[in-house]
């Protein structure tokens, strides 16, 4: 290739253009021109200070799509699987924040479903001292130790023992946590927060259980668990906890052992499956879909009105055994994330104050 005059004159132009653009930060100042983002130095001293606990340990960290937002990946040695991670850092990372363990339902975030595309989540936090720490897979799990691998679900599932044993101390090393813990989730994770709970005395200072059956042990709570499970998951429900009805299925029933739910504060909330305000063609996730409008109100009611039901037992039974638990029975509502949402903001108060966090 002939090289021109006019040629050099443009290569040094863009030479001199380049040098110019180089040394613009130390004119106007480092800050202006970091060569790492705020989320990358948080990517970087989360990799730095994590802690591996056994062979469970941190693989990566890496900023998300929004500035308060970490994607993190932590090997589980039980499950013997890298396990993906949305996190959502405190207000103020110089400072130690408590963990928000928050539950995705029954596609364990790995579809569309999830707190991270359905709601408000990365905003409503953004002002708070806390983590929030989303495990996006687990799905048809019901976030539990499974007797059996299930070629459906992922094979070796022990998410009970990942997310009791395995994961607090990485992510309290990773993140730089106070140490105090609260969990919360919808649906069926609505069933797992109380097992994880009873599980794990004292890890979690707080529980919130929004919309869902904390039966296991009885026709109602099976039936929907097979749903779940068998006809979604498509996976063999006796994996899981064994025959249906046998010991492991009244062991995981929060109602029957529900005196080892005492002294953790409960936020517990439930509808109808009327409609209710979130049940129109203005709402969020609706967009003027009658076809999408009609599933929810007549599916989503159905699934509600079973969480509602299974609820009220929950209800009474803590009352005879005098545990304390804040229950939210809302006339109206079907089994959808704009409620979810609501909940979530609604329990938020409890939740922090039994972190020792502001509100």
């Amino acid at each position: 290739m002939r090289v021109t005059k006019k040629s050099r004159r443009l290569k040094a132009l863009i030479g001199a253009t380049t040098a110019t653009v180089a040394a613009l930060p130390a004119f106007f100042g480092a800050g202006v021109a970091s060569a790492e983002t705020p989320a990358q130095n948080d990517a970087e001293q989360i990799e730095a200070s994590a802690q591996a606990n056994g062979g469970t340990e941190l693989v990566s960290a890496k900023p998300g799509n929004a500035s308060n937002k970490m994607r993190l990946v932590v090997h589980s040695e039980s499950m013997d699987r890298d396990i993906p991670l949305e996190v959502i850092r405190p207000a103020d990372t110089s400072k130690p924040a408590p963990t928000l363990y928050l539950l995705n339902g029954a596609g364990g975030g790995e579809d569309a479903a999830s707190w991270q595309r359905q709601t408000d989540i990365v905003t409503f936090f953004a002002n708070k001292q806390v983590n929030v720490v989303t495990p996006m897979e687990g799905a048809f799990t019901y976030y539990t130790d499974w007797q059996k691998p299930d070629p459906a679900l992922h094979g070796v599932n022990k998410w009970e023992t990942f997310l009791t044993e395995e994961l607090p101390p990485v992510i309290d090393s990773a993140l730089g946590t106070t140490g105090e813990n609260a969990l919360a989730g919808i649906s069926t994770s609505g069933t797992s927060v109380f097992n994880l709970a009873i599980a794990k005395p004292g890890l979690y200072n707080a529980v919130g259980a929004y919309s869902g059956c904390a039966g296991t042990a009885d026709p109602v709570g099976q039936t929907y668990i097979q749903i779940v499970i068998g006809a979604r998951g498509d996976a063999d429900i006796e994996n899981m906890w064994g025959p249906v009805d046998g010991p492991d299925w009244i062991a995981h029933d929060p109602i029957i052992n529900a005196e080892k739910l005492r002294g953790t504060p409960l936020y517990v909330s439930t509808a109808t499956g009327l409609p209710g305000p979130h049940d129109t063609l203005e709402s969020k996730g609706i967009n003027g879909n009658m076809v999408t409008l009609a599933n929810q109100v007549i599916v989503g009611g159905i699934i509600e009105a079973a969480t509602n039901e299974c609820t009220h037992r929950l209800a009474n039974r803590l009352a005879e055994l005098q545990i304390p638990a804040q229950f939210d029975f809302k006339p109206a509502g079907t089994h959808s994330w704009g409620y979810w949402q609501d909940d979530l903001h609604n329990s938020w108060p409890m939740l922090a104050a039994a972190m020792n966090t502001p509100v």
